[in-house]
Formats: C-alpha cells, structure tokens, sequence
C-alpha cells in the first residue's frame, strides 16, 4: 500500500549476537572410555597411546587459543619458579588426557584422573583447569583445580609416593562491576559501544532498554554520550567466569538524557528497567514494533505511490526486508487475522477497549496468532512482507484509539507502574550502590 525508497534498511542492535569462539586446532569430541576400559585396555600403556593418538578428547584454552604457561602466585610449597597452565576441558573425564598433554607421565595422569571423576561423580559440562608443576621437573605435578562455571570445584595435591589426595573447593568468584563510557561515531551504536569497551553481547541489551525511550535509527547522531555499567564474576586469578550482567544504562542525546537502572522487585520472575526515582520503563506501547527499520512515510496527507493521488496516510511505514520480525507493541488479544484489501496481509490486536494497532502488507503469520490469541508486548505475532497495495517491502503499522487511526510516532501512551514502599527502598540501595562504584571509575 505504501512505497519505500531503494536505501538499505538500517542495522537493527536486536539482531546481533555474539558469535561463538571456536579455539584454533581445537580436537574434536569424542567419548571416552570409564575406568574399567582404562584399565581393561592396559592402564598406563593405554592412556598414552590414547594421548598420543588425540582426537578422543575436546581440549581448549580459555578463552581463546592456548595460552602459554605463565607465572603463578607464590605456590603453596613455597618454591620459587612454579607455574601454571590454565585451560578449559570439556568434561572430568578429560583430565588425564589434559595431564598427559602437559608431559606428565601417563600413570600419574591416570591416577590424578581417576580421582577427580570419582570426587566430582562424573559430572558432565566443562571445567576450568588450573595445573602447577614443579620448578625445574618437567611434567611433575604440583597440584590441580578443577573449577565448574559456579566456582565450585576440586583440589588435587600429591600426597607421597606417587599418591594424591583432594580436597573440595568452595566457590571462588567474586562479582565486579565495569563502568564504560563513550561517544557515537558515524557509524553505528554498536562499533561504538564495542570500541569503548561494551561486551559484544550487551550492545543489543542496552538498545533494548531503551526501546520506550529512544528510536536508535532516527534519534541518536555522532557526539551523543553513552554509559554502561556490567556486572562480572570473576576467579581467584582474575579471570572472568560465565556472562556478564548490564546492571545500568545511560544515554544523552541532543534533545533528552536517560539514565536506568537493572532491578527485580519482589514477585516479579525477571529483572527489568527503572529509572533514578523507580519508575518502570516500559509503556503501554512500543514505539518500533519491527526489526531494524526506517521510516519511509509517516502519518497524514501523501501522495500514494500506487495510486497515483493525495490521500491520507492512517500510519507510519518501516522500510523492512521481507521477512523481517514483527512484534506486538502492547499485551492484548488478537482481534483479526486475514486479508484486509489493501492491507494485505493484517493482524489487528485489542489491547484496551479503545486501544488498537494494526500491522499490514505481511508475508505470513507467526503460529498461534489467531483471533482470541492473548500476545505479550515484543511477541513476535508475524513476518513483514509486499502483500496487498503495496509498491515495495515494508511494513504499515497503525495506532487506533475511538476506532480513528492516530500518529503512532506522537501518540502518548500509558507510563509503568512506579514501585512503592519497602520495593522502592530496596531499589534505591541497589542504585546508590550503582551509582558509588560508577563514581569511584569515572574518577
């Protein structure tokens, strides 16, 4: 129904995601045999021939390659010139092959290996391995940890002749929180954000926290200010452990400034935004209800590009790809579903009694989307499309209040809930405490 111009649609922040690292020379995985096939298969004989042979076990360094060994801290046994090798093994039962990997003589990878499937019962999932060998002898074990992605764990220490004992550890990881800050460039939220030191995986976060807030195509330019906050967990030796946590997000602007905070109220089953006085971010309806998408024409008097004449526009066109996910804006109940003539392919959701929006020119219809059908505000209820009076992909969105079409760009809608009583003091304890370390990092 409406046209488009030939420009390609901007990047969308909620379609990226962090890609997986994958460790060069990396072994694959295969299954290892038990205990009972260890020995079976001639113990110590086997094992090395195992090990030389690789490819029966994943080893990989974290987080990338790995490393080469470097320095410990002061060892336990006092002597100087210790050191560590710090790897990530895919399971317990890997240990030995690890252990014969670093030079260690293949009956005492086995004993040490044995002992730690047995301590952590076979528990599948990968470990955090820290080796320290002796200064001076080669392939000789100091002691080995063996951390799960809590921090909890086991330490194995030599316990005379060719004897080892070990020892459970309690969780090690403390939480830290980074405080980032930085300014748009010309090219994108995200490049921004990565260069000042934002996680990959946090970008789309942060532009989602400000979905109620700010349109990051149209209303964010070069020279705008930006800051984060994260939480990580990291180990006794400085690593980080598992993801990190957006705790807080700000953003300046030109025009207007917005500062949230990451809080779960009591009996709520997941975290969400507030700002500095507790008030929840999140409105009656989203401003952007699709992927990645540039206004192509806006609400009122056009010149159809089809038809050929002026006539009201009852929307606001988004320039998007066929295909790309549509959303709905608001909770309510799905009130048509179908052809709607010039529309196309429509869905049109209740979500007050003189409340609704409207979504034309789809491809398809998500399942379940069917009238009756109850969708959460950011339910993804359809795929953009060309169908209907249309001269180019997009998507038509509408906003009706009374049963007349408004400016869905200007249309005010509904604030959040504001938390009240012992809520909002918990709340302000954990934004002071925000706010003190971002204070003490930004000098």
């Amino acid at each position: 129904m409406h046209g488009i111009g030939d420009d390609e649609p901007s990047f969308d922040p909620r379609s990226w995601k962090r890609k997986p690292v994958v460790s060069e020379g990396a072994a694959p995985t295969a299954r290892a045999g038990g205990r009972g096939a260890l020995l079976a298969a001639g113990g110590v004989g086997a094992l090395a021939v195992l090990a030389a042979v690789g490819g029966w076990f994943y080893l990989r360094a974290s987080p990338g390659p790995a490393r080469p060994a470097v320095p410990a801290p002061a060892p336990a046994n006092g002597q100087a010139g210790v050191f560590r090798r710090a790897l990530t093994i895919a399971r317990v039962q890997d240990v030995a092959a690890a252990l014969t990997a670093e030079g260690v003589a293949a009956d005492r990878a086995i004993r040490i290996g044995l002992l730690a499937n047995e301590k952590m019962a076979g528990a599948p999932g990968e470990l955090r391995a820290s080796f320290s060998f002796l200064p001076g002898q080669a392939g000789v074990v100091d002691k080995v940890e063996l951390r799960r992605a809590d921090g909890s764990g086991l330490l194995i220490r030599p316990n005379g002749a060719a004897g080892y004992v070990a020892e459970a550890l309690a969780t090690d990881l403390q939480v830290r929180v980074k405080v980032v800050r930085g300014e748009m460039d010309a090219n994108s939220f995200y490049s921004s954000a990565v260069a000042a030191g934002v996680v990959d995986s946090l970008v789309s976060e942060f532009a989602a926290a400000f979905t109620f807030d700010f349109d990051f195509q149209r209303e964010i330019r070069p020279g705008d200010i930006f800051e984060a906050a994260f939480e990580q967990q990291v180990d006794s030796h400085g690593d980080v452990v598992g993801a990190e946590r957006l705790v807080y997000a700000s953003l300046q602007t030109q025009t207007k400034s917005r500062a949230l905070y990451l809080y779960q109220p009591p009996g709520d089953a997941k975290p969400s935004w507030f700002d500095g006085n507790g008030a929840s971010v999140v409105r009656g309806l989203m401003r952007t209800p699709v992927e990645g998408a540039r206004i192509t024409s806006s609400f009122g008097p056009r010149m159809h590009p089809v038809l050929g004449y002026t006539r009201m526009h009852k929307g606001t066109d988004f320039a998007v790809p066929v295909g790309t996910a549509v959303y709905a804006s608001g909770d309510g109940v799905v009130d048509f579903v179908g052809l709607h003539g010039g529309h196309g392919n429509f869905i049109r959701i209740r979500h007050k009694a003189d409340l609704e929006t409207a979504y034309a020119h789809l491809s398809s219809y998500l399942p379940g989307i069917v009238v009756g059908a109850a969708v959460r505000q950011g339910q993804e209820i359809g795929l953009s499309g060309n169908t209907g009076l249309s001269s180019g992909p997009h998507l038509h969105y509408e906003v009706i209040v009374n049963g007349e079409q408004v400016d869905p760009m200007t249309f005010q809608t509904s604030n959040g809930r504001t938390l009240q009583g012992d809520a909002l003091a918990a709340f302000r304890k954990e934004r002071d405490r925000i706010d003190a370390l971002r204070a003490a990092q930004n000098g």
